[in-house]
């Protein structure tokens, strides 16, 4: 049994490398010719996940066809491009949904956008409080793996689970996906106060706030409290909103500091998801009838639709109300 994964970019290297870390043998398919041979030539990822050396049984490859001797399958490639990567990969194999995000295009979360593109494949969702680098070093992570099928599930946990990488079985799928794609724009909002200079006392409000956001949204759509609680809710909320490691801190930092949204966007490598979630949430949110005041501001934030002074006037004014 050989797993594979498609994506190679920091978190896909980094899973890449944990599971190589018994010894087996993984193909890590990359769209970057130059990545695939800095893998296969010099035993490691410069452009996305440097200073990490590659355990040598990582394969990385260009050519989804040498995926076909996989059984197992991890999708880490950017929400937005999931659709079109995962109908390219092999049919009725295990899929593991890596990536965090809700497409744009349809509002559809990844595990319907890839049952839609892989409709005999089984699906199942890795979420939770996970920096590329920690992970790859073999620092302790917790995740959550969710997935309808329990059954299934605990096999899929088996394969994946490592002495300092432990995962907890689901089988609320919305709930962790709700909790990852939303965790991404409150991250740019905490970046947002952190380059703004509000302090702790705002960041920690910001946290706490967006959490509740989290929570109504997701009973909303169907997922389960304690889920959103639970590691890929609140566990990532808390790490992504609390360290410039995270695409979508730096970002907000950046909005923060009174750059550009389209300039800080056009100059980065890797995606920072929560700016293509923000506008779909939003909209998403305003369909279920659900306030999401901060997913608001981040909106206008990322389109420059008001000035940072005024959007903080506005979370500031909003009127008083019960916890």
């Amino acid at each position: 049994m050989k797993a594979g994964v498609i994506g190679a970019g920091a978190w896909g290297t980094a899973l890449a490398q944990l599971l190589a870390s018994t010894g087996q043998e993984v193909a890590l398919w990359a769209l970057e010719p130059e990545v695939v041979d800095a893998i296969n030539g010099g035993r490691g990822n410069p452009l996305y996940l440097p200073d990490i050396p590659l355990a040598p049984g990582i394969i990385a490859t260009g050519a989804m066809a040498d995926l076909d001797r996989c059984d197992l399958l991890l999708v880490v490639s950017p929400a937005q491009h999931l659709r079109g990567v995962v109908s390219q990969a092999p049919a009725g194999v295990p899929l593991i949904l890596c990536s965090k995000g809700i497409e744009a295009e349809t509002g559809l979360l990844m595990s319907e956008v890839a049952q839609a593109a892989q409709p005999t494949s089984p699906i199942a969702v890795l979420s939770g409080p996970t920096f590329a680098h920690e992970v790859a070093k073999g620092l302790p992570t917790a995740i959550t793996l969710a997935c309808e099928d329990l059954a299934l599930g605990a096999k899929l946990a088996a394969r994946i689970a490592r002495p300092a990488f432990r995962p907890y079985l689901s089988d609320d799928v919305i709930g962790a996906e709700i909790g990852g794609a939303v965790k991404n724009v409150l991250a740019i909002a905490c970046g947002v106060a952190d380059g703004a200079g509000l302090g702790l006392n705002a960041r920690a409000a910001l946290i706490s706030r967006g959490f509740a956001e989290m929570t109504r949204f997701g009973l909303a759509r169907g997922a389960r409290a304690e889920t959103l609680g639970g590691l890929s809710g609140l566990g990532d909320l808390v790490l992504t909103c609390s360290s410039t490691n995270s695409r979508n801190f730096s970002l907000g930092k950046g909005l923060g500091e009174g750059q550009s949204a389209a300039i800080l966007m056009a100059n980065r490598r890797t995606v920072a998801e929560g700016a293509f979630t923000a506008p779909v949430l939003r909209d998403a949110a305003h369909a279920a009838g659900v306030e999401m005041p901060v997913v608001e501001a981040v909106c206008a934030l990322l389109t420059e639709a008001a000035p940072l002074s005024a959007v903080i006037d506005a979370l500031l004014a909003r009127p008083l109300r019960p916890e």
